[in-house]
Order: structure tokens, then sequence, then C-alpha cells
């Protein structure tokens, strides 16, 4: 069954343009990713969060994945995240034209 993996942790930047510079190398690490359908990434400068919602493959993708960002992100120093994961009904997320696959 497909999981949807939500993550925020607080972030002073960069965002926007500079945020697409400062993480392409980032970006394209995730892309490879195993299991990983797609990933969008989300940024709140007034509240100074930063995170992604991420569609994965199956609960183990996404187990694994929550374990190797959030050591990644302690790396930077990010200690303060959430990191929640839903199950997908996919069923009806279909009738309202989500995109399951890649």
């Amino acid at each position: 069954m497909k999981q949807l993996l939500v993550f925020e942790f607080p972030s002073t930047g960069p965002f926007g343009p500079e945020a697409e510079a400062a993480y392409a190398d980032l970006a394209d690490d995730i892309a490879g990713q195993e299991g990983l359908v797609w990933k969008v990434w989300t940024e709140d400068p007034q509240r100074e969060v930063a995170g992604g919602v991420y569609l994965f493959a199956d609960e183990a993708s996404a187990r694994a994945y929550v374990e190797k960002h959030t050591a990644r992100l302690a790396g930077f120093g990010i200690t303060d995240i959430t990191a929640t994961a839903y199950e997908v009904n996919e069923g009806l997320s279909r009738v309202d034209h989500a995109l399951l696959e890649r």
C-alpha cells in the first residue's frame, strides 16, 4: 500500500530560487530514493519551516527514507523534525485525480 510522508522542520532558508540553487544536488539524490514516486518541496519563510510531502510505493520504502533523511537533517544540525506517514486510499484518491504512479 502506498504511503504519504510529510516532513516539516525549522528552517531560516534559503527559500524560493535560492533554495533551488542550494539544494539541487540534494533534490537529485532524493529523486533516486528507492520506492519514491514523487516529492513536493514545501517552505514557509514566515513560519521559518521547510519540508516536503512524499509519496512512496510502500511502507518499507517510506520508513527507510525517514531514517535516512532524519539522519541527514541531524547532520545539518536540524533535530526538531516532524515526520508523519499515512496509508493512501488509492481508490478514493484516483477518483479525485491523484497521480499515484510515476
